[in-house]
């Protein structure tokens, strides 16, 4: 099945103060004193948006834009007029729908009131708020450079600009199960978000990825990463603790009041095609999936071979939808799970390969449907909320185990 005409785009900004102590992101720190206002590095940043202007011009025609998310990074580095340049840029090559929904992750330490307001005549209809804790002693030795008086303030003027209507919505960043971090503590972290609150949250657990000084340090010893069981049960309370404040948990990760999910995000989740712009951003317009080069050397080098003859993902031709494997790992993480078979027939798999192949998966998800982590509804299966979404990566690990044993996974709408 041929993809939709994408709707949405990505823009990577990747320009921060300091690395933090969990993050891989494509990244170029600036160190502490880095100023998009004539200050150190501005020159750096404004080589880097000339660039990133030059790559959306080279993109081919297509309808204009439902969603925008200017993320890093840290895009609140940029000067407003900087941005509102930027989204001129985007609008002028595809155009925007009514109502939009623009999205600018920002992080606390990095902007006032006044910036906020500007940011909201550039065009940004929702922030995404970097906070991750409360607490000055976690926020230190998770690398952050902001406070929790910072946060704080941050907060009340986002739920200011929403309530005068400058902003659709706002969402607030946090991370759970840190090194040595008990209940009492993360349950502290969740009544603070409550009472500020925030329309929307995003809750991620720490992930140890290569290359980072947590990753180091934990190879050392030096990190008291909480047991799985007890990670679990965090989890769960998390869920039970928004349910009763009035959020739905509509992905893993995400909370929303309703009326306040991201329509940004349920794109990737929905399999939806996307653009992306920028280093290191990995963009699927038509169903391939293409990474950018992740240095500031690579990607002008490879900005400058676009210029030439335009990656052959980014043309529509005879592009396919994204392959069954990748749309059941992001729909199983919506609350609405997967309906197998429908999704099956929609990324081209006839009749025949869909009765020879997906009972070998719902098999598979016997067990987990018997514990009751998983939930069927017909031929619609869901992460059951909180056991199931709590360990979701063991039901996602059977997806990739039984894509890897089919005959053909890279060629599902073959005939036999």
């Amino acid at each position: 099945m041929t993809a939709s005409a994408p709707r949405s785009a990505y823009l990577h900004i990747p320009f921060c103060h300091r690395r933090c102590f969990y993050c891989d992101f494509a990244v170029v720190p600036l160190g502490d004193r880095a100023d998009a206002d004539g200050g150190s590095g501005s020159g750096s940043i404004e080589t880097y948006l000339a660039q990133l202007r030059a790559e959306i011009h080279l993109s081919p025609p297509a309808p204009p834009l439902a969603t925008v998310y200017v993320g890093g990074g840290t895009p609140s580095l940029l000067r407003p007029d900087q941005l509102a340049a930027l989204l001129q840029q985007l609008r002028g090559r595809f155009g925007f729908q009514d109502g939009a929904e623009i999205t600018l992750e920002m992080d606390p330490a990095t902007f006032e009131r006044r910036d906020l307001h500007a940011l909201v005549d550039a065009g940004v209809t929702r922030v995404s708020l970097g906070g991750q804790s409360f607490d000055d002693v976690r926020l230190a030795a998770l690398g952050r450079r902001h406070r929790r008086k910072d946060l704080l303030e941050a907060c009340h003027w986002l739920q200011e600009c929403l309530q005068a209507g400058g902003l659709q919505s706002w969402s607030l960043d946090l991370i759970r199960n840190l090194p040595d971090q008990g209940d009492q503590e993360w349950e502290g972290q969740l009544e603070q978000a409550v009472v500020l609150q925030a329309p929307h949250l995003s809750i991620y657990d720490l992930s140890l990825e290569p290359g980072t000084v947590f990753a180091w340090r934990e190879k050392r010893g030096e990190l008291a990463i909480p047991e799985e069981d007890a990670a679990a049960d965090r989890i769960a309370f998390t869920t039970r603790r928004l349910r009763r404040a009035g959020y739905c948990r509509y992905e893993i990760s995400n909370f929303a009041r309703p009326g306040h999910a991201s329509r940004h995000n349920r794109v990737y989740w929905s399999g939806a095609g996307w653009w992306a712009f920028g280093l290191g951003a990995t963009s699927a317009p038509w169903g391939e999936r293409m990474a950018r080069p992740r240095t500031r050397e690579a990607y002008a080098s490879w900005l400058k071979e676009q210029g030439q003859k335009l990656d052959s993902s980014l043309i529509r031709g005879s592009a396919e939808s994204l392959p069954l494997d990748d749309r059941l790992l992001v729909g199983l993480r919506c609350h609405e799970g997967v309906n197998l078979w429908e999704l099956a027939g929609r990324c081209g798999w006839n009749e025949r390969r869909c009765s020879r192949d997906l009972p070998a998966l719902e098999a598979r998800w016997q067990p987990f449907l018997a514990s009751g982590m998983m939930e069927r509804y017909g031929r619609r299966w869901r992460l059951s909320d909180p056991e199931g979404m709590a360990v979701s990566n063991q039901v996602l690990v059977e997806v990739v185990e039984w894509w890897e044993l089919l005959p053909d996974p890279v060629a599902p709408s073959a005939s036999f």
